[in-house]
């Protein structure tokens, strides 16, 4: 098992798909993170120097991932709620906010838009 940024992964686990398991790390970040520090795109956990998985966790560390993504986009939204914006009064009411049609299938807009809309 390694250890990166608070998580253990199985040595199997490509490096690619570890690091993409980060909320707010996609497929571009982690291309980019693995071209920066010269890791194979195919290479597994397992195979990572020790410096390699230091330099990993520290870029990772020094990004805004996780938790802190999560408050800020709660915090934006709650901004924009708080301005009385058209896009939040549109996520308090969980109806689409970016333009969509609204006179049949809001089905799926009201799932993806399940942020904070009590109070």
């Amino acid at each position: 098992m390694v250890f990166i940024l608070g998580l253990n992964f199985p040595e199997s686990r490509l490096v690619k798909s570890a690091l993409q398991s980060f909320y707010g790390v996609g497929p571009q970040h982690t291309e980019r993170l693995m071209a920066k520090l010269y890791i194979h795109k195919t290479a597994r956990v397992g195979s990572l120097a020790d410096k390699q998985v230091l330099d990993l966790t520290a870029e990772l560390s020094s990004m805004t991932i996780e938790n802190d993504l999560r408050r800020k986009l709660q915090d934006n939204i709650r901004r924009l709620r708080d301005m009385g914006a058209y896009r939040g009064r549109r996520h308090a009411m969980g109806l689409p906010v970016r333009g969509q049609r609204t006179r049949t299938q809001t089905a799926t807009a009201a799932k993806l838009n399940k942020v904070e809309r009590s109070g």
